[in-house]
């Protein structure tokens, strides 16, 4: 029998799927599963959202694993970000359908998983900046840290008592070592997603 996983689909045969076939990516037409998370990854995704929802009530949407229709090489890309935010003024403040993001976010979060190298994770916040993305966040568990990546100059690593402060994201701050705290992960562990 073909699944939906087994054929390629078009954007919109894909964004028709069932819902029970969820985490699901669309990459170069088919319907590809995204890894289950693991607990440091999900404690990292309540740490980012425990700091960034106070702060985007009044700018903007942020949401967890938040499918996003974007293109890449020219083919459709849904891609599922760990954490996503988009501004009001990209996708209105009273925008509340049960759908993907319809428009290019302000900001991707990542959150490497054990088996991910970071070049290949250069690949895809290069993907993701192409498509119209603003700024791509790599937070690394094993390395704790969190890697900016812009689309006019060289990524930026923070660690430690460093401040993630952006001009694009105004009044949003933290420190890595914050981050990490709020996660509540231990120092001296070797965390992996």
């Amino acid at each position: 029998m073909v699944t939906a996983k087994d054929r390629k689909l078009s954007l919109e045969e894909f964004l028709s799927l069932p819902s029970g076939e969820t985490g699901l990516e669309l990459i170069e037409g088919k319907a590809v599963p995204k890894v289950a998370p693991r607990y440091h990854h999900s404690r990292l995704q309540a740490a980012l959202l425990s700091l960034m929802d106070p702060w985007a009530e009044a700018c903007g949407h942020v949401g967890p694993e938040w499918g996003v229709v974007l293109q890449r090489q020219g083919k459709d890309w849904v891609p599922i970000p760990d954490v996503l935010y988009v501004s009001f003024e990209r996708l209105a403040a009273d925008w509340a359908e049960n759908d993907v993001c319809p428009v290019a976010p302000e900001l991707v979060i990542e959150i490497r998983s054990p088996d991910q190298t970071f070049r290949e994770f250069v690949v895809k916040a290069g993907d993701y900046l192409s498509a119209g993305v603003d700024r791509v966040w790599l937070i690394d568990p094993q390395a704790r840290s969190l890697s900016v990546f812009f689309p006019d100059r060289p990524p930026q690593t923070l660690t430690g008592e460093q401040t993630m402060t952006d001009p694009l994201f105004p009044d949003l701050s933290f420190s890595v070592a914050e981050l990490f705290a709020r996660a509540r992960l231990p120092a001296s562990d070797r965390p992996t997603n």
